[in-house]
């Protein structure tokens, strides 16, 4: 792209910058006015007026009004990451205010996602004059009138598609509610959360709620919106770039106890990035709501308490291993079924059997459609003929907007999400009209998503030019994660050395280049693809290969590994 490639000059030239670096900014979206915000994304310039959300201010000074009055506050959230973050930063920041909340996290096995009458009704009985609903209620009318009935007040914070009728809670807080202009819908529910805290801060600043108690340290909670923000996989862009950078740095000083137990118990001895928040740190906390009590994540956040954060970790560190062997075998059979999907043809796959765990559907439909690139739906039936449902799509396919008319067709009983991934729930009776809408409905979206998947790349390398003080100058641009994509380069005519199968899914090896100089590289979660078979052929072959650096601290060590993501053999390969 000439366009781009000018771009990166002018990067390069107006702010001093390598020419490698200001190509990884001008791939991103910089522009030479915008480059230093992306190199130093700063929430004084990116934090947007909480104001601009619709019912922000009324949500605020309503919850507010409460801490004032020290009425008895109630917190209804998610299971996942997003929920356990966000209800800790609720918690937390209540505790500054001398004050504690009662908190419900539903049992994903048996109530499944988000409140329910009966959930409602049991914190209304228990006390509560407010409740809070976090990653979740925007599709929750029949729980919150409920609550309404009881003269509880509900104020709903989240972040999932919205339809055009809302629940009648006090205020919606949600950025992708169709009558919101704010254009913050990229947020994840803890950064919502967060927006809602500075404008409650600034409710409470006006009155005496702060002369008892010292203003809460909001940019001390980062830690906690950075990880749900990696963690729910929305994009690194505008504020959310900034929530994620000032977080990890946060993070870094231990501050959070429950944290701190579960990089002690995950043995993380070196200083956290992206990769430690999504697949080190995340997945434990997540554990707890998969395979074992979902309110030990947002407990384990939440905890000022040193003993009691070690025993919690060292269960979600116990829960996440036995959750490894399930989500195994569940992938076996998973992967076999998908093979005898794929040969139908349909724009999707669907996959179901009975007895699948049902806190582990969506893991497997993300695998799923990461190996075969359709979006996903899988099921787990129930004796009684209802189905748990998990769905994952593949970029630029809106599943959420399905699910949700499906929904509205009357084909499922009950789902929602985001644009990459649903939950669902539906009779077995009517599995084929489902599929059926299905297919009508993805098959253009689908086709134009796959007709062409070119991967995009910032440059060609040799594996000398790899080396530490390379990804110092690449992580200048960080932090990476979806829609703020690591630097993708080719390494071309590199010669394999040293193949290694570990555990039949990944592929090690060493790129040998002309002048002999060697870079570690390992390709993971490959299974039997064509990438996976190329490599496992490829001792002494000379391949063009492409993918993404990652730092290698294993061991104490300090160096570099390619983390290949496609191969293509060259010419002269024998």
């Amino acid at each position: 792209d000439p366009g781009r490639a000018l771009t990166a000059t002018a990067i390069s030239q107006a702010h001093g910058l390598p020419e490698l670096l200001g190509r990884v900014l001008a791939a991103r979206g910089a522009e030479t006015h915008t480059a230093a915000r992306y190199l130093d994304p700063s929430l004084r310039h990116l934090l947007p007026d909480p104001a601009s959300l619709q019912d922000m201010e009324r949500g605020a000074e309503r919850f507010a009004h409460a801490i004032r009055a020290s009425e008895p506050i109630a917190v209804f959230g998610d299971y996942d990451v997003d929920g356990a973050a966000s209800v800790a930063l609720i918690q937390r920041f209540l505790r500054a205010h001398g004050q504690e909340a009662a908190t419900y996290i539903p049992d994903r096995l048996t109530e499944g996602y988000g409140p329910t009458p009966a959930s409602m009704t049991a914190l209304a009985e228990e006390g509560a004059t407010l409740i809070i609903t976090v990653d979740c209620g925007t599709a929750a009318s029949p729980a919150i009138e409920a609550a309404n009935a009881r003269g509880v007040d509900v104020i709903v914070v989240d972040h999932h598609q919205a339809d055009e009728v809302l629940p009648q809670a006090f205020a919606v807080l949600n950025p992708n509610r169709q009558d919101d202009l704010s254009g913050h819908g990229h947020l994840a529910a803890a950064g919502v959360v967060f927006l809602f805290l500075v404008a409650t801060a600034r409710a409470l600043r006006s009155s005496a709620a702060h002369a008892q108690n010292a203003e809460p340290d909001l940019l001390a909670l980062l830690d906690l919106v950075a990880l749900a923000t990696v963690c729910d996989v929305v994009p690194l862009k505008g504020v959310n770039r900034a929530l994620v950078a000032k977080g990890l740095k946060v993070l870094q000083h231990r501050r959070n106890a429950g944290l701190r137990a579960l990089a002690d118990v995950a043995r993380i001895d070196a200083a956290p990035t992206c990769y430690t928040l999504g697949y080190i740190l995340g997945p434990r906390i997540n554990a707890g709501g998969r395979v074992g009590a979902s309110g030990l994540g947002a407990k384990l956040l939440a905890t000022d308490d040193e003993s009691e954060a070690r025993v919690i970790a060292a269960k979600l560190e116990a829960l996440n291993t036995e959750r490894k062997v399930i989500e195994e075998r569940m992938l076996a059979e998973a992967f076999a079924l998908a093979e005898s999907a794929i040969e139908t043809g349909r724009p999707f796959i669907w996959l179901a059997a009975d007895g699948w765990h049902k806190g582990l559907l969506g893991l497997v439909a993300g695998r799923v459609a990461e190996r075969f690139a359709l979006p996903t739906f899988v099921t787990a039936w129930e004796p009684d003929g209802e189905g748990t449902g998990s769905a994952r799509s593949i970029a630029s396919v809106d599943l959420g907007r399905v699910v949700r008319d499906a929904v509205q067709d009357g084909l499922l009983s009950k789902g929602g999400g985001h644009a990459m991934a649903a939950g669902f729930k539906l009779d077995r009776r009517k599995e084929d009209d489902v599929q059926a809408m299905l297919g009508q409905r993805l098959a253009v979206p689908v086709a134009a998503a796959t007709a062409s998947r070119p991967l995009a790349i910032d440059g060609a390398l040799s594996s000398g030019a790899v080396n530490v003080e390379l990804m110092e100058l690449l992580e200048r641009a960080g932090p990476y994660g979806a829609g703020h994509p690591e630097p993708r380069f080719v390494f071309p005519t590199h010669r394999l050395s040293r193949v290694r199968i570990v555990n039949d899914e990944h592929v090690r090896c060493t790129l040998v280049a002309a002048n002999g100089a060697r870079l570690e590289a390992a390709a993971f979660r490959v299974g039997d693809t064509p990438l996976a078979k190329l490599l496992r052929n490829g001792e002494g072959k000379l391949l063009h290969l492409a993918g993404h650096l990652r730092r290698d601290n294993w061991n104490g060590r300090d160096g570099v590994e390619l983390i290949v993501e496609d191969a293509a053999e060259a010419s002269g390969s024998r």
